[in-house]
């Protein structure tokens, strides 16, 4: 097995807990995703246009997919046969207790989960693509692909959680090819670019963690709500092309990757404070707050909302200013308790919740275009 340099002290650390999660996670730091990375290596010579217009007919069962190269149709004739453990059934109890609980669950996301991702080397990716300059729209797409994956029928195929998601797979693969092929990537210490195992942590995250942060924001959650949240993000895993080998079965195994992988992934680093911090002054523009004073409270909020769920150690990792936040989450729990008892907006600035539920979509809707250069700003648009 190869291990990546930038490895090799958590490696060992990880492996003294749980020697064969963390063999299997290391393993995975040096794959990508199986099945689509090699179809879009090899369609790499095909016009861009005509890949693009490919991959929409694809997604959306257009007219046009029968030209495409057949690697390419052989993928989406396999996204046709679902994995034999997905029930759809099992969606309905998330999707219910989603729609009472989307305030609570998407400022969880963006201050909690989607921040905690940037603490492994998948910063690295985002950094060195200079992909920060885009967060704001970045963040857009996050916030819609949560959104529609927990829109009754979703994740089914045509729904738009399902494209959406798979719109991510494509757009991870063509930048793990470009990133590859560039002289930035450093694979003897980083491993592959958006690795497996980074992902199978990130959805270990994106749900578990979800839960566990919603929860402190003041959501309630019964059992078998948690095990259907967690369903969904399993299934939404899968279209994202996460190998199933590091994609958690249930509640217990997400929070063995998350514990393990945390472990084996060096210490966050300049990257990972860039991307997270980016995140977090992103929130003002995706609410369309222009007004200096306003955006300022709005960031301050989030950040404290951020501190106070991560620790104080992660967020002085990532180079957080420094706040008080004791009873940060108790003011927080209070003020929606209140707004939904009395059913009326508090002031702008404190309404964090609803800014984030203010713009759901990226403008222009959904693209299948992919980047051609892994420089964000040397690359065609997309």
């Amino acid at each position: 097995m190869q291990l990546p340099s930038a490895y090799t002290s958590g490696y060992a650390k990880a492996r003294s807990q749980d020697e064969a999660l963390a063999d299997k996670y290391i393993a995975h730091t040096i794959i990508g995703d199986p099945e689509l990375d090699p179809i879009l290596e090899e369609l790499s010579s095909l016009p861009r246009d005509e890949l693009h217009k490919f991959i929409a007919a694809g997604v959306h069962h257009k007219g046009g997919l029968h030209k495409a190269p057949e690697p390419l149709r052989d993928f989406f004739k396999s996204l046709e046969e679902p994995p034999p453990w997905l029930d759809f059934k099992d969606f309905r109890p998330g999707i219910y207790v989603f729609n009472p609980n989307s305030d609570l669950m998407l400022a969880a996301f963006v201050a909690g989960v989607l921040v905690e991702g940037f603490s492994t080397l998948i910063a690295k990716s985002f950094n060195i693509t200079g992909r920060v300059r885009g967060t704001h729209r970045r963040l857009r797409q996050n916030i819609r692909q949560v959104m529609e994956i927990f829109y009754p029928g979703g994740l089914q195929r045509g729904g738009d959680g399902w494209a959406t998601s798979v719109r991510v797979r494509f757009v991870h693969s063509q930048i793990r090819l470009l990133l590859a092929n560039s002289e930035e990537w450093d694979h003897s210490a980083w491993g592959t670019p958006l690795s497996a195992a980074n992902l199978g942590f990130a959805i270990s995250i994106f749900s578990q963690r979800l839960l566990h942060y919603a929860k402190d924001l003041g959501a309630v959650f019964t059992e078998e709500e948690k095990a259907s949240v967690l369903a969904i993000w399993r299934y939404t895993g899968y279209l994202m092309g996460i190998p199933e080998s590091i994609l958690y079965k249930d509640g217990t195994e997400a929070d063995a990757i998350y514990r393990i992988g945390y472990l084996c992934e060096p210490p966050p680093d300049a990257d990972s404070a860039t991307m997270a911090n980016s995140l977090i002054g992103a929130v003002p523009a995706v609410a369309e707050i222009h007004e200096e004073k306003e955006a300022q409270k709005v960031v301050g909020l989030a950040y404290r909302l951020s501190r106070a769920l991560l620790g104080n150690q992660l967020a002085d990792a990532f180079e957080y200013p420094k706040s008080w936040t004791f009873g940060a989450l108790w003011a927080f729990r209070t003020s929606q308790r209140l707004q939904r008892l009395w059913k009326r907006s508090s002031i702008r600035s404190g309404n964090f919740v609803q800014l984030l539920s203010m713009s759901t979509y990226d403008e222009g809707g959904l693209s299948y275009r992919l980047p051609d250069h892994f420089r964000h700003d040397e690359s065609s648009e997309w």
